[in-house]
Formats: C-alpha cells, sequence, structure tokens
C-alpha cells in the first residue's frame, strides 16, 4: 500500500484526510502545514498521525510514495518538486479529490449490482413458480426454491447436475435442439406431482442460444389454479361448472369488491344467497372480522388462514383469498373459506387415515438394519440385490430377526417405493376370512358382504408390494389360490367369475422348516418353488452377536423416546452379560431385556448396568425347558405317549447322574425302589454292567 504525505491541512486537506481514510485506498503517514491548529493537524493528531510544520522533516525521517499537494500555493508544488525524490508522486489536491470519487463511485456500483443480484434472488425465490434454468451443457445453473418444493430436490444437490439426473422425466434439454417455445405443457415428476410447465429457450440479441428456462406450477391446489387463471372472462362458464361442483365454500368478486359468484357450499355454510351476496359488496357476508377480499384487493396479495365469523349464524370459519390478474391487471378475487366446526372431525379421520397408512406404506430403509457382522453384511447386500429385480422373495429366519424390516426395506430400494406397501399376517387372519381379505369379494358374495364389493390386499397393492408374514401357516386351500395369483398375475373375488389383473411383487417370509412340511404333506410343492425363487436367510441373533453394541445403541434410542427416558449407553460389564446369552427371542427379546432394565432404573440413571439386566440365566433356563418340552412333543403323539416319552427321559438322565445306584436314582426322583425296577424294566433302561448298590 502507498504511504501517503499530506501538505497542506486546511479545509481541502482535511476533506482528502477523512476520502482517503474512508476508501482505505492508501495509508496516510503524515499531515504538514504550517498552523500547527489547522483542522486537519488536529484531526490526524487524534487518529495518531504524524503532524509536522515541515514536510522536509517527515521525508527525512520516514518513506513517503505520495504527496498531496492541497494548499493550493503554486509555489509550494514547485519546491516539492524540485526537493522531492525520483521516486515520489506528487499528486494535486484537485487530482486526489477525483480519484477519491471515482474509487467512492466504484464502490458504489459494486454495492448497487449486489444489491441488483439480491433483488434478483429474491424474485426468484419468492415467486410462486418453479423455476429451472440450464446451460448449453444441460447443466442446472438456477434452481430456485418454489422448484426445491415441488420436485423435493434442494438447489445445493441440484446445482451443477445435468437436468436429467435431477428430473429424469424433464423435457427441458431437447429445448436446446429445437429452440422452440413449450408452452402449458403437462408433466408427472417422479414423486407423483403433477405440473404444468413452460419451456423457453434463452437467445441473445445476436442469436446465440444461452441455455434454456422452465417455468412450472403445481396444478393440484385450488388456489393456485385461480391465480394461474389467464383470462376470467373466457373461462367463465367452465370456471363456475368447477365452483359449483366443489365442496369447498368459494365466493368471488371483481376488482371493485363486489360479489360476483358463490357456489352451493357457500350458501349451505354460510345461510346466504346469492340475491345477499352477488353485486354487494365484499363485506356483505362478515358478522365479525375485516374483509379479506378487500385487503387481497389492495394489496394484491394473497393471505392465508384468517379466521373471521360470516354469515347471520356467526359462523366460525377459516379463509384463504387470492388475487386473480390478468396480463398484469387486477381482475378480482377468489375466496376459500372452511368451517372451523369440521376441523375437530377432518382431526380426527386424519388420525383414522395415520393409522390406515401404516399399514399401506413402508416405514423402513436398509439404513435401519443393523448390521457390523460378516453374516449382516452378507444378508443385507443379497437383500439389496434382490430389491432391484421383481422376483419374489422369501426371507427365511427364526421368531424376532427382522423379517418385517426387510421387507420394508426391499420394497422402499425397489422401483415401487411410490406405490402402496401392503402387510399381512397370513396366521393373524381367520381361516374364513382370509380369502375375501386377499382377493377382496363382490357385492352378495356371502351374509354381511358390503354394497359394491370390496377389493381385496392384492388389489390395494397393485403396482406395489404385498409382504405375507407366516406364508408356512397356509391352508392347502390358500395356498392353490395364493399360487395362481403368482403364475397368472391376477385374482378372482370371492363370489366373482372375472379376472382382475394385478401387478404386485410378492415378499414372503416364514420360521417355519417349509422343506418339513413339503414332506408331509402340508406345504405344495409348486408353491414352494414359486415362493423360494430368491430366498434371504436371516442369521439368529446368536450368530452375530457383535451386532450387539450396535443393536444397543439403536434400541435405546426408540426405548427413549417411548419411556421419555435419555439413557445414553450399556457399559462393558452389560455388553458381557447379553453377548454370553442363547437370545432364542433374537432382537425381539433384546429390545424387550433392554425395556425392563430401563423401566427398573432409577431416573437419576444413565447407563444400563449389569445390575439393571435380569437374570439372564433363569431365563436361559426356562427357555431351554421350552426347547426340550417342544422337543418331545409330536403333533401326532397323544398326550400320554408324550407324558411316557418325557418320564423315560428323566429316569435316563437321574440313573447317568448317580451311576446306575438304584438307590440313591430313586430317593432323589422321590419314588419307591420297586416303582424305579418296574419303570427301568418298562422303558428298557437296565445297565447289566454297572453294580447295584442297594
Amino acid at each position: 500500500m502507498q504511504q501517503v504525505m499530506i501538505v497542506g491541512a486546511g479545509k481541502g486537506g482535511t476533506a482528502l484526510l477523512n476520502r482517503i481514510l474512508e476508501t482505505k485506498m492508501m495509508k496516510i503517514v503524515a499531515v504538514v502545514d504550517i498552523n500547527e491548529e489547522a483542522p486537519g493537524m488536529r484531526l490526524a493528531k487524534e487518529l495518531g498521525i504524524r503532524t509536522s510544520t515541515s514536510w522536509k522533516e517527515v521525508v527525512s525521517d520516514i518513506q513517503v510514495n505520495v504527496i498531496i499537494e492541497a494548499t493550493g500555493d503554486e509555489s509550494v508544488i514547485k519546491e516539492l518538486q524540485v526537493n522531492k525524490q525520483s521516486y515520489v508522486a506528487i499528486i494535486p489536491g484537485t487530482v486526489a479529490h477525483i480519484i477519491s470519487e471515482l474509487v467512492e463511485e466504484k464502490e458504489g456500483l459494486i454495492s448497487k449490482l449486489k444489491e441488483e443480484a439480491y433483488k434478483q434472488k429474491t424474485i426468484f425465490n419468492s415467486t410462486n413458480d418453479g423455476m429451472i434454468v440450464i446451460d448449453t451443457q444441460e447443466k442446472i445453473i438456477l434452481f430456485n426454491k418454489m422448484a426445491e418444493k415441488i420436485t423435493g430436490f434442494s438447489s445445493r444437490k441440484a446445482i451443477g447436475k445435468k437436468v436429467n439426473e435431477v428430473i429424469p422425466s424433464s423435457r427441458l434439454s431437447r429445448i436446446l435442439n429445437t429452440r422452440e417455445v413449450e408452452r402449458n405443457q403437462e408433466q408427472v415428476l417422479e414423486n407423483g406431482s403433477k405440473i404444468i410447465t413452460t419451456r423457453i429457450p434463452m437467445i441473445d440479441e445476436a442469436g446465440n442460444l444461452l441455455g434454456a428456462l422452465s417455468l412450472f406450477k403445481d396444478i393440484t391446489e385450488v388456489v393456485n389454479l385461480a391465480e394461474e387463471v389467464t383470462n376470467l372472462q373466457g373461462i367463465q362458464m367452465m370456471l363456475e361448472a368447477i365452483i359449483q361442483s366443489s365442496e369447498e365454500a368459494i365466493s368471488v368478486v371483481d376488482e371493485k369488491g363486489r360479489g360476483i359468484l358463490i357456489n352451493r357450499a357457500y350458501t349451505r355454510m354460510t345461510g346466504l344467497t346469492e340475491e345477499q351476496v352477488i353485486g354487494k359488496p365484499a363485506t356483505a357476508d362478515i358478522s365479525e372480522g375485516e374483509s379479506m377480499h378487500m385487503k387481497v384487493l389492495q394489496t394484491r396479495r394473497a393471505v392465508r388462514g384468517v379466521r373471521m365469523k360470516v354469515g347471520p349464524s356467526k359462523k366460525d370459519v377459516i379463509v384463504n383469498v387470492a388475487p386473480v390478474i390478468v396480463s398484469g391487471k387486477l381482475k378480482g378475487s377468489v375466496g376459500v373459506i372452511h368451517d372451523m366446526s369440521e376441523i375437530q372431525t377432518l382431526t380426527t379421520e386424519l388420525n383414522r387415515a395415520r393409522q390406515i397408512i401404516r399399514t399401506l406404506e413402508a416405514k423402513y430403509s436398509f439404513e435401519d438394519i443393523i448390521g457390523v457382522s460378516e453374516e449382516m453384511k452378507v444378508v443385507i447386500e443379497q437383500a439389496k440385490l434382490g430389491a432391484k429385480t421383481p422376483a419374489t422373495v422369501l426371507l427365511r429366519g427364526e421368531s424376532g430377526t427382522g423379517k418385517e424390516l426387510f421387507a420394508h426395506a426391499i420394497h422402499n430400494a425397489s422401483d415401487r417405493k411410490y406405490n402402496k406397501f401392503i402387510r399381512v399376517n397370513c396366521a393373524a387372519i381367520a381361516e374364513n376370512l382370509l380369502e375375501s381379505e386377499l382377493f377382496g369379494y363382490e357385492e352378495g358374495a356371502f351374509s354381511g358382504a358390503k354394497r359394491g364389493g370390496k377389493r381385496g390386499f392384492f388389489e390395494e397393492a397393485n403396482n406395489g408390494s404385498i409382504f405375507l408374514d407366516e406364508i408356512g401357516e397356509l391352508s392347502a386351500n390358500m395356498q392353490a389360490k395364493l399360487l395362481r395369483v403368482l403364475q397368472e398375475n391376477e385374482v378372482v373375488r370371492v363370489g366373482g367369475t372375472k379376472p382382475i389383473d394385478v401387478n404386485v411383487r410378492v415378499i414372503a417370509a416364514t420360521n417355519v422348516n417349509i422343506e418339513k412340511g413339503m414332506a408331509d404333506g402340508s406345504f405344495r410343492e409348486d408353491l414352494y418353488y414359486r415362493l423360494n425363487r430368491y430366498p434371504i436367510s436371516i442369521p439368529p441373533l446368536r450368530d452375530r452377536k457383535e451386532d450387539i453394541p450396535a443393536l444397543c445403541e439403536r434400541l435405546l434410542g426408540k426405548l427413549n423416546q417411548d419411556y421419555g427416558r435419555n439413557i445414553s449407553n450399556v457399559d462393558e460389564h452389560a455388553l458381557t452379560l447379553l453377548t454370553h446369552y442363547h437370545w432364542p427371542g433374537n432382537v425381539r427379546e433384546l429390545e424387550n431385556i433392554l425395556g425392563r432394565a430401563i423401566i427398573f432404573m432409577e431416573h437419576h440413571e444413565v447407563e444400563v448396568k449389569a445390575k439393571h439386566i435380569p437374570r439372564l440365566e433363569r431365563i436361559q433356563k426356562e427357555n431351554s425347558i421350552q426347547e426340550n418340552v417342544d422337543f418331545v412333543h409330536n403333533k401326532e403323539e397323544t398326550l400320554a405317549e408324550t407324558v411316557e416319552k418325557v418320564e423315560a427321559e428323566v429316569i435316563k438322565k437321574a440313573l447317568d447322574t448317580h451311576k446306575y445306584n438304584r438307590t440313591k436314582t430313586a430317593k432323589a426322583l422321590g419314588i419307591s425302589l420297586r416303582s424305579l425296577y418296574y419303570k427301568m424294566e418298562k422303558y428298557n433302561l437296565a445297565n447289566n454292567s454297572m453294580q447295584e448298590n442297594s
């Protein structure tokens, strides 16, 4: 930076001093004037800048690159020119003023440019139209806030990418080749939104192509539709038909605030007829509050969610009003009125709908599946690969291993993720109801059937996925009907004869040995081979215990929300106990154990310790007993046969324990020695090689 000395500290010199300090274009090292009380000298002293009555004294002490002469005295200028060093530039005060003004003007222009850029950005982001601009390389260079809202894609991720990478269905790149304007074209985005779009090539005055612009609007909102009206007179009859058929209460006024149209829903809600509203001021229907029509006509801006009372019964309502602008001219406004008394009903219906939606959507993705072990990594990769294919998937694994979680994730990773995901527990629905639930029924198919019939789960899942849990519990009759659906891709409703085409991806799950069911005839081989096209076996928790720490972390987060706690982690000793347990109930049992631990923890405790974990050894023993009971029980055996089988096993273990000492064995079993001999003979448990000690 140039080091400057100002000679002359009068009014002009002081002005220069202030200007240079403001612009910061040079560094002032000294101010010189023969009058030590000159205003510039006093200012310099306040700012800590060196002052002197002799410029020669200054240049002899410090290096000065520029001397600004502000006295206007020709003799001073000549003296400076004669005595200055060759590298020192002398600038008259008038020139310095011009330079500083130019710098200030430059800064003003930069500031104005920034302000204009900010205004443009604000306009782009405040418009109700989505706006996307691409360059000649098809890369996105502008993606406004409304485009983010409509497409569900953030501008941060979109900018710099090719437009078809962000919106595969976009035809904007075609405009670069045709240079033709496409107006009011319908388009359905990947997220299901339906838009009206206009695509325009951007060409400069010399005919050079600069890129292409797309302006689009979501056409699902009634108020936005009213705002898009470009010729109110030309479509009046169509608009009136739409408004009259709407269940929403609607009123329309002209640019002067006089009523020109109301619908039947408006009359039902407010109790006001056309004679009381049409041609009357917009305030005619208001009992309490300000007219939103008049406010919109004054501001030309839409208002939403305003509460007021209308009609003679002072109906409590919420009002949304939007202006109608045609070719830049205000033509009136449209108001939509919602009855507040219906809000509670709608809220109740919403809660019911949410419960229904839980059965129609997949809530989990592969990111929700915890698996750091090699066993789970292999299964997850296998499931991800299966998600990309249309093949039927059969999930196999013990109860509690997360088969439903995998089903959700497979659906969400497939190309059907935007369609329905129906969950059906085949064992939870009664046999006489399962067929009608899966395939639907026609009107009059049976006593109690709904008028018009009912769609089944397969029809509901059309173009989506259906998850059939516990598929091994299906009866032979249902297996045959399910096989037909898988083979023919069609269903026949109960009581119907006409097949209905369905396009459904089946994900089945079972925790039973289907091969054994095939062997004993309880499960059809042909159905097995249709379901087993892409089998995925989920390992039990005991085979992937290295996942337990990560599972505990995820489950604690869920349990904290359920119980309103803030448990941070499981300590090492507790993890050791958990990893040494057999886990017959798998992840579901782990969640149960952690939940029980949290319930009995003190409120000040934030870490699950070993003392909080239930006695897993006792649980293990109970589970072992249950496993033994399951082992000895056979569906084909009578109760007496099963009891005898267990009795023989218990007596044999007691004999082994006491090394075939009959006396000790009988005493341990609590039976007489004679009774023991009888049972040993009955069950052929005699061991002649052992010496009897009686």
